[in-house]
């Protein structure tokens, strides 16, 4: 992973983190530590001028997360913060082997189009030359206003790489050529990478004249809902959005009516400063009043909607984020879908590359999220030109906004823009066609939609869990076996035949020397009473609660129960999800946590069917069981052998093995 700025970023940029975002984040075992140093939104107020004496006024309040759409609600925290918790989680799980390196350019691609099929493990048809910039040279250009600004990686600044590329040749910068299998270009609107893959890449869409001021600071105000999420309409001054931060701060969207492009459609950079912005936004509030003694950071920017015309070349070089789609902030997406798309991308990349799945799966990564980046530009398009609108004087004023249009687009979008709307077509990896029937059997987990969380509890020990934290993003599928009332004598019987068949399943893809579980993990949730099993665990066969480790005994975190709780409610899993009680029926999430397959616990062979597609049958067979057993216990990030050596999970194994490249 190679970055042309020195640093991380430490403050501002993107910062809104979105319901679907945090549960990836808790998957990574990273969501407790945003939660925690972040600012949680709960309410949206709306604020319009009164139609009879233009005074700015509250005209509603809403809930800023619909009510039960997931555990988490939306917060914010800046972007250098969530880098750091990423930069920890490379570090302690590639052993200190993986990190990024800074102030590196890259220079040339050559790509062997050719060989791009072979899939040998010699094959690197990727090569990239590396320029290493001095510490000067990757230092961003600052305003020297005094306060750090993004205008350098705004939509307003030129594209300073090749300038950067230039100074350093000057310079007799270092060279490095770097050979790889993979190349996945996050290098945002100006994408070096999308540039060397030629027009066909290119962004299509289009830019509009409204350019946007961004202010980070601790407020000094009389303004009544400054700690609240708002939409502020003047009657003629233009919009501002107030984004309440942590520490006391608050993010401010401010229109900049008065700022205009020029002839070739870009704004004059030299007119947004600091006071430039906080002048449009005393208009904006007025009669409040409005000022600050500390700014973090600000910056400028101009709307524009535009998506790529391509995902990916021959499933070698990738694109993702603001290099293949861009749009503007105010809705909280660009960082959310831009982590969305690497993470639909990177458990993919990671089990081809350890030999799990087939490389055609890396070819559902443009299927499925180009239709997301449609739909996010489409959503954007409509929202922004309602935020940045007139509002109406009234009914027969066609020109203004509409305030109740504007509430009506904005209750309607908050599904997709907190990620949870996102459903994904028939694929290899999405068993929707020819299946449809199943779909009752879990009505409320629908195929192609992420798994939601219900609290269940633990047979073991009484705790209570979200059943969606324990889908870790390990690289695992996972086999959510609804196990119905096991104290009946049929539905035992189902159980320990459903059991078998899925013990056989996992051996067939279990590779020499790896757990049984290494690749598919089981999770069970019953509704039987919980103190009615006697033996608890025990009562289940082997394979779904073991095999049990010689060092570490059984893992106890498989097997869970549809029961309340003694201090946080619960007993509504199976009615959450939409399954029979007493039947129960086999839902299968791919490592992303989306629902992949549906079926009754007498499918087991159809859902081997349905593995066969994509995973990779061992050469020799499978597991032996005269080999040493290591055993993948839920929730572990390293888990130990026998003989006490380390096996690293999936997480980050692309580049510890140095066979992708990330920009």
């Amino acid at each position: 992973m190679f970055d042309k700025r020195g640093t991380k970023i430490f403050a501002g940029q993107a910062d809104g983190l979105q319901c679907r975002t945090l549960e990836i984040l808790d998957s990574f075992g990273i969501g407790d530590r945003v939660w925690k140093e972040s600012n949680h939104m709960l309410e949206f107020c709306m604020w319009n001028p009164d139609p009879s004496t233009d005074t700015l006024r509250r005209s509603d309040r809403v809930a800023n997360t619909p009510v039960g759409l997931s555990r988490y609600q939306e917060c914010v925290l800046h972007q250098g913060r969530i880098e750091r918790f990423f930069l920890d989680a490379i570090k302690d799980h590639s052993g200190g082997k993986t990190e990024v390196e800074r102030g590196v350019l890259p220079e040339k691609l050559e790509f062997d189009r050719a060989s791009a099929s072979k899939h040998g493990e010699q094959e690197y048809p990727i090569e990239v030359t590396l320029r290493y910039l001095s510490e000067e040279e990757a230092m961003p250009k600052q305003s020297g206003l005094g306060v750090s600004d993004g205008l350098y990686r705004s939509s307003l600044a030129e594209d300073d790489t090749q300038d950067m590329l230039r100074k350093s040749k000057h310079a007799g910068g270092e060279t490095e050529k770097v050979r790889a299998k993979y190349m996945v270009g996050c290098d945002g609107a100006h994408s070096w990478t999308r540039q060397q893959l030629g027009k066909e890449f290119e962004l299509e869409g289009e830019a509009t004249d409204c350019i946007w001021g961004v202010l980070d600071i601790v407020p000094i105000t009389n303004f009544p809902d400054i700690r609240m999420r708002c939409a502020i309409h003047s009657a003629s001054s233009g919009s501002m959005m107030v984004i309440p931060r942590e520490h006391g701060m608050v993010r401010l969207y401010i229109q900049l009516t008065e700022v205009k492009p020029d002839e070739t459609g870009r704004a004059d950079r030299s007119q947004i400063t600091p006071a430039s912005i906080l002048k449009a936004a005393q208009k904006i509030i007025h009669p409040y009043e409005l000022t600050y003694e500390y700014c973090d950071w600000w910056t400028g920017y101009q709307i524009g909607q535009r998506v790529g015309k391509r995902f990916d070349d021959h499933n070698r070089i990738f694109l993702a984020g603001d290099a293949i789609h861009t749009h503007s902030p105010k809705a909280g997406q660009g960082m959310n879908v831009s982590m969305q798309d690497t993470y639909n991308l990177g458990w993919k990349l990671a089990l081809v590359l350890n030999g799990i799945c087939k490389p055609d799966i890396l070819s559902t990564y443009a299927t499925e999220r180009r239709q997301i980046a449609h739909d996010l530009i489409a959503f954007d398009h409509k929202f922004s030109r309602l935020f940045s609108g007139r509002p109406a004087k009234d009914a027969m004023d066609e020109a203004g906004v509409s305030m109740s249009e504007f509430k009506k687009i904005y209750l309607q979008g908050q599904e997709f823009a907190s990620g949870i709307a996102v459903d994904y077509a028939p694929s290899v990896l999405v068993a929707k066609e020819k299946r449809e029937s199943k779909q009752k059997l879990a009505a409320n987990a629908k195929v192609g939609k992420r798994f939601p969380s219900a609290l269940v509890l633990n047979q073991s020990d009484a705790r209570p869990w979200q059943l969606q934290h324990w889908m870790k993003s390990d690289g695992r599928f996972h086999v959510m076996l609804f196990a119905g009332d096991i104290l009946a004598s049929k539905q035992k019987e189902r159980i320990e035949k459903c059991a078998e068949a899925l013990r056989k399943l996992l051996e067939r893809y279990q590779r020499p020397g790896k757990a049984l579980n290494s690749a598919v993990q089981i999770l069970i949730v019953h509704s039987s009473p919980r103190q009615a099993l006697e033996n608890g665990i025990f009562d289940f066969p082997e394979v779904l609660r073991g095999p049990c480790d010689p060092k570490m005994g059984w893992d106890y975190n498989r097997i869970f129960v549809d029961e309340a709780s003694y201090h946080e409610g619960g007993g509504k899993a199976y009615e959450a999800y939409g399954v029979n009680k007493e039947s129960g029926c086999l839902v299968v999430c791919r490592p992303d946590q989306y629902v992949g397959w549906i079926g009754e616990l007498e499918d087991v062979e159809d859902l081997g069917e349905w593995f066969e597609g994509f995973l990779v049958v061992p050469q020799t067979g499978g597991g032996d069981a005269n080999e040493k057993e290591m055993v993948v216990r839920n929730g572990d990030n390293d888990v130990d052998d026998v003989t006490g050596g380390k096996v690293k999970d999936l997480k980050g194994m692309p580049l510890d093995q140095a066979s992708g490249l990330a920009v």
